[in-house]
C-alpha cells in the first residue's frame, strides 16, 4: 500500500506472534502503526516479531493475553492504550481450528472452540469499546470460509466463525456511528506445513484463482478495512481466491 494511512494509529493485534496474525501486525507497522500484539504460548516469536515491527521503525510490545479469561483480556487492553496513549484498531485474530468428526466431538472441545473464536473476539471488543469510540476507530475480526461453508469434520470451528460473522454485523450495529466493524473470512490459506501440502493442492485446484491464499492475502484485507472509510461496515469480506463459488 502507498504511503502511511495509518501513521499516528495504534493497533492491537490477538494472536500476533505468528503465522496469520503475524503478517497482520506487520503490514499494520508498514501501513504506519504502532502495534500490540498478544501472544499465550509464543513469547519467542511474539518477541521475534517486536523486533521485526521495530527494525520498520514502529513502537511495539507483546503483551501475554489468554483470551479465556475476562482479567487477561481487560490487562493487555490496558497495557495496549497505557503504551500508545490511545487505541485505534482492534484485530481479533486469535482463534482455534481443530478437524473432528461431528459424531466423535467432545463437549470440552466444542466450548474451547466456541470460547476462542467467538467469546474471546467479543470481550476484546466489549473491553476496547471505550477507547476506539474516543478515536472513532476500527474492530476487524478475522472470520472464516468455514464460517460461510458446512465442513462435515469442523462443525464447532465452522458454527464457531459463524457466530463471529453474526457478531460482527451486531457489532456494526451497536458500536456505530463511532465504531466501524468488518471481518476478513479467509479460505484455504497455505502456511507451508508439510503436513498439509496434499490438502493445499486440492483446494489450489478447486479455486477459480488456482492457488491457496497466503497470509499476506488476509492482512492486505485487515489493512483495507483498518483504512477504509467507516461507511463501509458490517462487511464480511471472503479472501478465498473465490473458492466459496
Amino acid at each position: 500500500m502507498a504511503g502511511e494511512p495509518l501513521l499516528g494509529k495504534a493497533a492491537l493485534v490477538t494472536g500476533g506472534a505468528r503465522r496469520i496474525g503475524r503478517e497482520i501486525a506487520l503490514q499494520l507497522a508498514a501501513a504506519g502503526a504502532e502495534v500490540t500484539i498478544t501472544y499465550r504460548n509464543s513469547r519467542a516469536e511474539a518477541e521475534e516479531t517486536i523486533k521485526d515491527i521495530k527494525d520498520l521503525g514502529r513502537l511495539a510490545i507483546a503483551v501475554e493475553c489468554d483470551v479465556l479469561i475476562e482479567n487477561s483480556v481487560r490487562d493487555a487492553v490496558v497495557a495496549a492504550v497505557n503504551f500508545h496513549g490511545h487505541l485505534d484498531v482492534l484485530v481479533n485474530n486469535a482463534a482455534v481450528f481443530q478437524s473432528v468428526p461431528l459424531d466423535q466431538l467432545t463437549l470440552e472441545q466444542w466450548d474451547t472452540v466456541f470460547a476462542t473464536n467467538a467469546r474471546g473476539p467479543f470481550l476484546l471488543a466489549r473491553q476496547a469499546i471505550p477507547h476506539l469510540r474516543k478515536s472513532q476507530g476500527r474492530i476487524v475480526n478475522i472470520g472464516s470460509l468455514g464460517g460461510m461453508r458446512a465442513w462435515a469434520d469442523h462443525a464447532h470451528y465452522c458454527s464457531s466463525k459463524a457466530a463471529l460473522h453474526m457478531l460482527t454485523q451486531a457489532m456494526a450495529k451497536a458500536f456505530a456511528p463511532e465504531v466501524a466493524v468488518n471481518c476478513v473470512a479467509p479460505g484455504w490459506i497455505d502456511l507451508g506445513e508439510e503436513d498439509a501440502q496434499a490438502a493445499a493442492q486440492h483446494f489450489a485446484s478447486k479455486a477459480p484463482m488456482k492457488r491457496n491464499g497466503a497470509a499476506a492475502d488476509v492482512a492486505e484485507a485487515v489493512v483495507f478495512f483498518a483504512t477504509a472509510t467507516t461507511f463501509i461496515t458490517g462487511q464480511i469480506l471472503a479472501v478465498d481466491g473465490g473458492l466459496g463459488l
